[in-house]
This record gives C-alpha cells, structure tokens and sequence, in this order.
C-alpha cells in the first residue's frame, strides 16, 4: 500500500472517530469559553440552565422594539433598507445580518452563505475553501466525510466572524435538471437526509447556527417565485420532507429556511401544515423558522403558521409586526413565541457563550481536508479492459484535451458561489457576478505532469475537435475534460454536455482507442459516447484541490470508492418529467393575476400550478417502474478492486437486522459502499425497491468482514394519512443487498 494510501486511511479513521464522539447533542452543547462576566449581570448567562429557560428569562426583560428587532434581517448585507444611506448597521459582510440587544448581552446573528464553502470572501478580504459540491459529498455515502465537510464550513465561519450558515440543502433531485443540483444531495431521502443531518451537525458542533433549506419541494428554478407545488400527502411525506426529517433527527439544527414556492395552494413561508403540523407537531422541532430572501408573503398569516424571522429586510416583520401586535391581530404570546426560539437556538448553538471572532484559518490543514473529499467522491464510472490506474512509469506520452485544462477547474454558480482567493481564472461573460462562471485556478495539466514527471504531457484546448484528435492520434493515452456550468437562478435546458464537446469525445476517441473522459458537471451528464471510450470518472464539482484529487485517482494513488447519488439516463426523453404547468385555479380578478406572476410581497397565492405527478417515484424509482433503461444506476461506482457479497441473514426482532459478508477478491486496497435495498408487500402501493440502508468498508486485498446494517423500521414503512403516522405494511417484505440499485446479488424474504 503506498504511504499517501496509509496515511490518508489513518487520517480517515482518527476523523472518524472523532466524528463519533461529537455526534452527541449537537446544538444542545454549551461549549463555552468566554462571556463568563457576563453570568453576574445577566442569569440567563448560567449555562447550567437549559436553552429553553435561557431564553424565557431573556424574554421576560424585553421591550417590543427589541423582540421586532429579532424578528427581522437589516436588509440586503446589513444595509438601512429604509434610509437608504448604505449605513452598515453592525454586519459583518455577509449576506444577512439580525441585530443584537447588546444591553441585554445577545449577539446579532451574522449570516453567510456556506453551500460548499463560505461566500463572498474576496468582498470581505478573507480566505475560503471551496469544498466539492454537495452533490459530490453525497456522492461518498460517508457519514464521517459529511461531519468533517460541515465543520470545516463552521470552522472557516467563525474565522471570518459568521455564526450561521446558510447551507444545509436537502431538496430532491426530482428534476435532475434543477440549477441547483450541485448544492443538494441526490435523489433519495434517506441518503440526502443522513449526509445533510451530519454536515449540519459538523457546523454546529462549531457554535454555528446551522439550517436545513428549503422547506420544502424547492426542486426547480424556472419561476420559483410563482409556483404552486400540488403532490398528495403520502408522496411528500415519503419523499423530499422524510429527507428534512431526517436531517433534522440528526443534526437537531437550529434553524429551517422556508423556501419560496407554494405547496398545496399555499407559500412555504406561510404554510401551516409545513411549519407548524410537520416541523413541530410532528418532529419537535424546536428551532426557528427564517424565510429564503423575499419569501415571506404576509404578516399576520406568516406568523400563525409559524414563520419565526423574515430575511432578508421588515416589509412584514418590522413596523407592519408592530402594528399588528399592538392592534390585538398577533398575540403578544404568538410573538413571543417567534422570539423565544431564536433566543434558545442562539444559547443552544453556543453563539451567545462563544462568540465568533475573526482570525486567520488553516489553509494547509483545510485544503489537505478538501482534497481528501474530492478524492473520496469522485465516481468511477467506467472502466474497460482496466484502462485505468495509469502507470507513470510506462506511459511515455500523455494528451490532456479540453475544458481549459491547462489553468482551472469549473465551479457551480448561484448564492453559493465561492470566491477563488485571487478571483476566477477564467473570465466569460458580462453578467451579474453571482450568475458568471467562476473557475478556480487548480489547473490538472499540472496535477498530471506532477504525477507522470518523465512523461510528454501535451495540453490541446478542445475547440477544434479535429486537431485535439491529431493530438490524441500521437499519445499512449488521451484524457479529454468536459464540463456543464450549472447556477442557481435558472435550469438547465439539456443535461447534454453544451457546446462541440460531444463531438470532441467522439473525435478524440476515434482517434486514440486509450480515451479517458473527466467529467466536471454538477447534474447527471448524457454520454452518447459512453461506450466507445475506455473510462470516464465523474468528477463534480471538485473544490479547490480537484486537480491533485483528480490525477491522484487517474495514476492509483487513491483508489475511487464513490457512488451515484443520482441516477445517469440513458437519453433526455427518459428523464422524469415530475410537473404539468397550468394556471392554479384563483379567485383573483385577471389583473390581479397577471400582478401576481411577478410574485412581489403580499401575493396572496402562488399563480402557476406545477403537479408532481409521479408522487413517490423519484429518481431510481421511477425508472424502475417505467421500465425506463439508465446510462448509470443509482447507486453505481466501480473500483480498482472487486467484491464479493455473500451469507446474508436478516433478523427481526423488535428491529430490522441484515448482516452479511464482503470480501476483497482483488489485488488493492479499497472502500465498498454496501447498499440495502426493500421491496416492500403489494398492500403498500409501492411497486419499486427503496434504499433503507448502507455501510461504506474499506478492506484490504484478501480480507472479509461481516458486515451487520440495523434498519429503523420508519425506513421500511409507509406515511399513514389517515392515522398522520408511519405504520409497516403487513405481510412479506424482499431485502436486498449489492453494489447498486441494479445490482443486487443477495436477497431474502422475511415478514413482518
């Protein structure tokens, strides 16, 4: 095993471990190490005291300006929304700022977004790490990789003075050509739910307020403003909001962003079912409710359903809450009760006790840590005649084609956008920064020439098709890099790869039958090509250190053990199509209509309908029912190794035992992810397999383990309307266990 293999498996298990042991009540810790003065003058200081109580005590010596005040972001970045004198009113920069009641020792929440890494940094004169994109962390199926992703966001946070992250995105991938597919985390609830639950818990383990985003179906970007999601209850409760609850099981985070769109005729910012049914009856959440930017639509609506602070300015929760209160409209109790859950997320979070304070953070140790994921999640997705690793010794000459290879690596765009220390290394486009392309300056020409260091390594653009193939004619191997630029904001119209690249794959493996494809998309890709190269690794989004990641996996220096978090069609017309657009039936005259296209503030429904008709059939599912053939499964990856799955037993007894063997029958160390899978009785309407569990082992050549997965019977129930609870369908249930969704080689029956 090489040396950077051992030492990047050690590094893996002390940060497991240490993922282990933190894991325990996350924002309930007190953590505290400074403001201990502060105990004398104020009791709520006593951090022997829970949260709750914490915050009630805070709340007893309250003035209503100061309960407003924390109801409501200061506008844009800390600007005076209502002088417009551009007056920083105490932010730090970030994107959004709630002022602090200094008199009574609470800090201002500072706000920033930290999707894959912390925003706006260049603005603010300060470093970040751009991680890979969250669909590439999902993409390991690694609880401790999620943990270590999410405090290294907290920690970089802190550093630049934020104590909330806006990230946490746990929308399906329902449609795979949603502008933000890169910042979510797949298509299935339990994977996306577990990873985003763990990277939350790895933020807030740092005392940063962490959220979960965007309550909920949020999954396009063509007119979110205006749409009106429409799918039954069983299918939401199955799908996109298990994924919520799950995350919130297990990262207990301090705050939900309601999203922008309707669901069932009503706003997500001001949906009773959704804030108050789902997220408090049912899942004692206990944190508080903040509004995606310009989401909240009314006053005294917002506020019985549930919503707890608007973002980012007060046209609802400001002057408009006061009124309100004072008039009897809004309970003094109802506001008090916005109120009280900022104040115990702000003590359980530990941002009152531990107070973020800026200071330099460790680019070595943080850039080692974004290279280890990029290296944990890049998916192998072909392999022929093992192509691949390369061996530096024996190759003599090497072609790197495309994608602007020679100088960067491609990121995602949008309110996540993560600024390269020294800007883009690539500049196209005049439009708004947050909608251009940022590229980061880790170039895999170089990643490549440092690891085959007595190879001809030539670099060829790709835009001319025909000459890049002159070039490949001339090498013992070809690596073409091709990209899709995702951003929020807009969707994409195609998931085939834009520009000449398909012809450019064609050309260049015409050309060169030793073609390799690096995929740099932040969707799932069509390959009409898929077959006529010798391999293609999927590599994301890959963060500030993708090239070494990259050319790490391509020469055996790592051996790749990702898998698809979402499933790769076959052609576009297979893709799922989850919506019908049509008007939403309204009461509105058409004028008033026409107005509320726009969706500004005070609309009083969102106008278009958008019916989710395939219901529970998302991803995997769907293509399973319909019989619809995939380029690559859910669940897929392949290895430099092979395993082989044997013994399976399952258990019943008062839970869900399924144990089995996975042996490595190749020469190389490696890492398998072992999925289960149920096939649930016929009573339960679900004619498809569903995930409901699995366990990543590494193992070295020759070695076995017994591998035992216990499965929360929840994860093998379906959502009862009727009885508002999860209930097991009685009768014969069909467990499976293999590699992928496709790829099955164990199954039993069992009862239950």
């Amino acid at each position: 095993m090489h040396l950077y293999t051992q030492a990047r498996r050690a590094m893996v298990i002390a940060l497991g471990l240490f993922a282990l042991v933190a894991a325990a009540p996350r924002c309930a810790r007190q953590g505290a190490k400074r403001n201990t003065g502060n105990a004398l003058r104020f009791p709520w200081m006593n951090r022997a005291l829970s949260p709750q109580a914490r915050a009630g005590l805070v709340l007893k010596q309250m003035t209503l300006d100061e309960k407003i005040s924390l109801i409501h972001g200061t506008s844009w970045h800390g600007l005076d929304w209502k002088t417009w004198n551009l007056k920083m009113l105490g932010s730090n920069g970030g994107v959004g700022y709630v002022a602090g009641i200094p008199r009574l020792g609470i800090p201002g929440i500072q706000m920033n977004n930290a999707s894959y890494g912390v925003t706006r940094s260049r603005r603010n004169r300060r470093y970040s790490t751009a991680l890979p994109a969250d669909l590439a962390l999902a993409a390991t199926w690694d609880e401790h990789a999620a943990y270590e992703y999410g405090a290294l966001l907290g920690r970089e946070l802190r550093a630049q003075g934020y104590n909330m992250a806006l990230g946490g995105g746990v929308n399906l991938a329902r449609e795979p050509r949603d502008g933000r597919t890169f910042e979510f985390l797949g298509e299935d609830p339990i994977l996306a739910g577990t990873m985003a639950g763990y990277e939350v818990a790895g933020t807030q383990a740092q005392h940063v307020i962490g959220d979960l985003k965007h309550f909920a179906m949020n999954d396009q970007e063509t007119g979110r403003k205006r749409l009106n999601v429409h799918i039954d209850e069983r299918a939401m409760r199955e799908t996109d909001m298990l994924a919520f609850e799950i995350a919130l099981r297990i990262s207990r985070a301090g705050a939900v962003m309601c999203a922008y769109n309707g669901v069932n005729g009503e706003f997500s910012c001001q949906n009773k079912y959704l804030l108050t049914q789902a997220l408090r009856k049912d899942w004692k959440f206990r944190g508080f409710v903040l509004s995606d930017w310009g989401a909240a639509h009314s006053t005294i609506a917002a506020s019985a359903a549930g919503l707890d602070q608007e973002e980012p300015s007060s046209v609802f929760y400001g002057d408009a809450m006061k009124r309100d209160v004072r008039s009897g409209k809004v309970s003094m109790a109802e506001l008090d009760e916005h109120v009280r859950r900022i104040l115990r997320s702000e003590f359980a979070c530990g941002i009152v006790d531990d107070p973020a304070v800026q200071h330099p953070v460790d680019v070595d140790r943080d850039l080692m840590i974004a290279q280890h994921l990029a290296e944990e999640s890049i998916v192998l997705l072909r392999n022929q005649d093992a192509q691949l690793p390369l061996d530096a010794a024996k190759l003599r000459t090497i072609a790197v084609i495309g994608a602007h290879a020679d100088a960067a690596m491609i990121s995602g765009g949008g309110s996540g956008q993560v600024d390269p220390p020294a800007g883009s290394a690539l500049h196209f486009g005049k439009g708004a920064p947050w909608r251009s392309e940022v590229w980061f300056p880790d170039a895999p020409l170089k990643a490549i020439r440092a690891e085959a260091p007595h190879a001809k390594v030539e670099y060829d653009p790709g835009t001319n098709p025909a000459a890049a193939a002159a070039l490949a004619r001339t090498a013992g191997v070809a690596i073409v890099f091709a990209d899709q630029w995702e951003s929020e904001g807009m969707d994409l119209a195609t998931l085939a790869l834009p520009g000449d690249q398909n012809a450019l794959v064609e050309q260049v493996a015409a050309a060169n039958p030793h073609t390799i494809v690096v995929l740099e998309t932040g969707s799932p890709a069509l390959m009409p090509w898929a077959n006529k190269v010798s391999a293609i690794l999927e590599a994301w989004y890959a963060g500030s250190r993708g090239a070494e990641a990259v050319a790490k996996v391509l020469f055996g220096e790592v051996n790749p053990s990702a898998k698809l978090p979402i499933s790769f069609p076959l052609r576009e017309a297979g893709v799922p199509q989850p919506v019908v657009v049509k008007p939403a039936p309204s009461r509105l005259g058409v004028f008033a209509r026409l107005a509320a296209l726009f969706s500004g503030p005070g609309a009083e429904r969102p106008p278009v309908q958008l019916d989710y008709h395939e219901g529970l059939l998302v991803g995997y599912k769907w293509y399973e029912v319909k019989r619809q053939a995939v380029l690559f499964p859910f669940g897929f990856g392949l290895s430099y190794t092979k395993f082989h799955y044997s013994g399976l037993r399952v258990k019943v007894d008062g839970g869900v035992h399924v144990n089995f063997t996975i042996k490595n029958t190749g020469a190389r160390s490696g890492a398998e992810v072992a999925e289960v899978y149920a096939e649930l009785p016929a009573s339960a309407g679900e004619p498809f397999k569903r995930l409901i569990g699995w366990q990543r082992m590494p193992l070295n050549p020759g070695e076995s383990e017994r591998v035992s997965v216990k499965i929360p019977v929840q994860y093998l129930s379906i959502f009862n309307i009727n009885k508002g609870e999860w209930r097991l369908a009685p009768g014969e249930y069909t467990i499976f266990v293999g590699g992928s969704s496709e790829n099955l080689p164990l199954r039993q029956r069992v009862r239950l």
